[in-house]
């Protein structure tokens, strides 16, 4: 077993630089927020391990990996590997800069398996909304660049509508962000039928009536809806790495193989990018109770509606902000979002949603001081 070691930092700023790859990146990170009352950093040790069969090779291999820059709620301090792959390294894409470990088998001889071992240091964000702070510097493109339609979030026909409908032209950003969170709160619905967390195609989802699905749905419409709005909004795409201390349905702890989870965040010029959360609320009506499902007025769901929006509980590792993205080297087709392990066979995409042929378990812990 081969054991490589591509990052080892005990400082912010090396990770930027350490993790460059194909492309030239825009940006995947939030400028620095105020902390929540707990700032206190926690670490976690995400550990994924993954077996491809050996008829399926030649084959290639791209892991999500954190943001490719700290911020002030998330550090990377390592990333390494072991495992029998003919190449292997860390890229990004050029759009948008996603960090992916990539690693390539050519031939049947051996099983193909990889270990990757990632640690994280995170703490609580928040921005106080009453009261504009320091805004760190966010570059033209960028904003542009969360202002354009993709595949699964266009802005035009029914969304613009919705978005028109929905906003009086004359309401402030901070409002009309408010009104997009409150309206995805009170009208959309978590549907545990969706597999995995969803594709995001919100035309699909406001043409077909039935505003249900889970968070790449319901938070990819938020930001739909903001976009159209004029307020430059995106996915951030990550995996729960904890249980959560308030919620018992918004963590997880151990094996987070299926723990996948996307939030959002929307700009605003006096506080930065906001970090809101509207799925998470709908997760809390249907999954706090077993069986159960809770009204609108359950003080839960009340705490959970009036915090996330403008906080994330950091039980949470952030990966990317990448939609309609081609992995870098060169993957075969697009991925609206990228947040599962991603591999390719010798007979093509090999299904990410069913572990049959394609075994991959992740699993974190805390490292405690």
């Amino acid at each position: 077993m081969d054991r490589r070691r591509f990052l080892t930092v005990s400082t912010a700023g090396v990770v930027a630089s350490t993790l460059g790859g194909v492309g030239a990146a825009r940006a995947a990170d939030s400028p620095a927020a105020p902390p929540m009352k707990d700032a206190s950093w926690r670490t976690f040790e995400i550990v994924t391990d993954v077996e491809i069969r050996p008829q399926d090779a030649p084959a290639k291999l791209w892991l999500p990996l954190p943001l490719y820059r700290d911020t002030d709620y998330q550090r990377t301090l390592d990333i390494r590997w072991s495992g029998n792959p003919a190449t292997a390294g860390i890229h990004r894409d050029p759009k948008f800069g996603a960090p992916a470990f990539h690693a390539t088998w050519k031939d049947r001889s051996d099983a193909p398996k990889l270990q990757l071992v990632t640690v994280v240091t995170a703490r609580n964000r928040s921005v106080d909304l009453t009261k504009p702070g320091q805004v760190q510097r966010v570059a033209r493109e960028e904003l542009e660049l969360y202002l354009q339609p993709t595949t699964h979030i266009p802005t035009d026909g029914i969304v613009r509508a919705t978005a028109s409908r929905l906003l009086p032209p004359w309401w402030n950003t901070l409002d009309r962000a408010h009104a997009i969170y409150e309206w995805i709160v009170e009208n959309t619905y978590r549907d545990p039928k969706v597999v995995g967390c969803g594709t995001g195609d919100i035309r699909f989802l406001l043409e077909s009536g039935d505003l249900g699905g889970k968070c790449a749905d319901l938070n990819s419409l938020f930001v739909g809806l903001s976009r159209c709005a004029g307020i430059p909004a995106r996915n951030v795409y990550g995996v729960r790495v904890a249980d959560s201390a308030t919620w018992k349905s918004l963590g997880n702890s151990g094996d987070i193989t299926r723990a996948q989870h996307c939030r959002a965040e929307f700009y605003h010029p006096n506080f930065g990018w906001v970090p809101v959360d509207p799925a998470d609320v709908r997760k809390v009506i249907l999954d706090e109770e077993k069986d159960q499902l809770l009204p609108l007025s359950d003080p839960r769901v009340v705490l959970a509606r009036k915090t996330l929006f403008g906080a994330w509980e950091m039980n949470w590792m952030a990966y990317n902000t990448a939609n309609d993205t081609r992995l870098a080297p060169q993957a075969n087709r697009a991925l609206g979002h990228f947040m599962y392990p991603y591999a390719e066979g010798a007979k093509g995409v090999l299904d990410y949603y069913t572990p049959q042929g394609f075994k991959y378990q992740m699993t974190a812990r805390e490292a405690k001081s």
